[in-house]
C-alpha cells in the first residue's frame, strides 16, 4: 500500500524515467510541446471548406473573411491555381513546406483587369502544410493537402466588405449630385435671407425657402471640414438646437425661422448669423456669446 500511494505521489516525468520512457516536462498538466485543445479547436472552426455550392465550373469562390483559413485540395502532377483580386498587389508567398510543395506566381491581364497568380503542386499524396499570402489589401490563409484523387484546379474570393464599401460610396455621389428636395417651385421661393457675422471657410453662400421648409447652401468646403451646429434664436435672443439635415451641400430645415446662428468652436467661436428680412433691412444684430 504504501509503494502505491508514493507511485502516485511521483512525478509523472520521474514515472516516465522508471518505466523506461524519456522526460516530459509539463506545464498546467500540458506537455511542452503540445498545443493546448483552444487552438485546435479555434482551428477547425476557422477553416473554410469547398462546398458544392462554391464552385464556378471546375473552380472554387468563397467570401473572403478577414482571419479565416481556406482549405485547398491538391494532387501530385496537377497545379493549383490561386487567384487574387483584381489590382491587387502580390507581396510575399510563404508556407510551412517549400521541400516537398512547388510554388510560383505569375500575373493575367493588364491595366486595372491584371490579377496575381500562385500556383502550388506537390510532389507526393499525404502532404499537408500551410500557405500565407500578404498583398497590399489583404493577407490570405491556407491549409493545403494532397491527395491521389481530384484537386482543385483554381480558388479565388469574392469580397463583400469591398462590395459594401462601394454601394456606400455609390449611395454618397448619388446624393451629392442628387437635387436638395424634389417639387420645389421656382415661383414660390423666397431668398430674403440675409447672411451676416463671421467669415469661415464654411460660411453660407445663401439661404432661402420654400414657405415650409428652410434651405441654406454652404460652399463646397462643408463636404472636407467640420460642420457647424445650427441654432435658432428666439425673440429673447436665447438659442436652441434645431433639427435639421444634410443634403449634399445643404442644411434642411423643417420650418421657417425669423433668425438663426451656426456656431463652431470656444475660443474664439465662429458665428454667422442668418435672419429674414423684410425687403433689404435686416431685422435686428447679430448676438455673441460670450467666450
Amino acid at each position: 500500500m504504501k509503494r502505491a500511494c508514493l507511485i502516485a505521489t511521483l512525478p509523472a516525468s520521474i514515472l516516465l524515467i522508471a518505466a523506461g520512457g524519456a522526460p516530459a516536462a509539463l506545464v498546467r498538466g500540458v506537455p511542452v510541446g503540445s498545443a493546448p485543445p483552444a487552438i485546435a479547436t479555434a482551428a477547425r472552426a476557422g477553416t473554410v471548406e469547398p462546398s458544392a455550392s462554391a464552385f464556378i465550373n471546375a473552380s472554387a469562390v468563397m467570401p473572403f473573411v478577414e482571419g479565416a483559413v481556406y482549405h485547398l485540395y491538391a494532387a501530385p502532377e496537377h497545379v493549383t491555381d490561386v487567384v487574387l483580386q483584381p489590382g491587387e498587389v502580390l507581396g510575399a508567398v510563404a508556407s510551412g513546406d517549400t521541400a516537398r510543395w512547388v510554388i510560383g506566381d505569375t500575373s493575367s491581364g493588364i491595366g486595372a483587369d491584371k490579377r496575381a497568380h500562385v500556383l502550388v503542386k506537390p510532389f507526393a499524396a499525404g502532404l499537408s502544410t500551410n500557405l500565407v499570402i500578404t498583398t497590399d489589401r489583404r493577407t490570405y490563409r491556407l491549409v493545403m493537402t494532397s491527395g491521389s484523387g481530384a484537386s482543385m484546379a483554381a480558388l479565388s474570393w469574392i469580397y463583400p466588405q469591398d462590395a459594401l464599401i462601394a454601394l456606400k460610396r455609390a449611395e454618397e455621389a448619388a446624393a451629392a449630385v442628387a437635387p436638395v428636395a424634389s417639387g420645389l417651385d421656382v415661383d414660390q421661393l423666397h431668398f430674403n435671407y440675409a447672411v451676416s457675422g463671421d467669415t469661415p471657410d464654411w460660411r453660407p453662400l445663401r439661404a432661402f425657402d420654400d414657405g415650409r421648409r428652410t434651405y441654406i447652401e454652404f460652399p463646397a468646403t462643408i463636404a472636407v471640414g467640420e460642420a457647424p451646429p445650427l441654432f435658432l434664436i428666439d425673440a429673447s435672443g436665447q438659442a436652441q438646437l434645431v433639427n435639421y439635415r444634410l443634403r449634399g451641400r445643404y442644411y434642411v430645415v423643417d420650418r421657417i425661422f425669423d433668425a438663426a446662428e451656426l456656431r463652431l468652436g470656444t475660443k474664439p467661436q465662429q458665428i454667422v448669423r442668418i435672419e429674414r428680412v423684410a425687403g433689404d433691412k435686416p431685422r435686428g444684430r447679430m448676438t455673441r456669446r460670450a467666450s
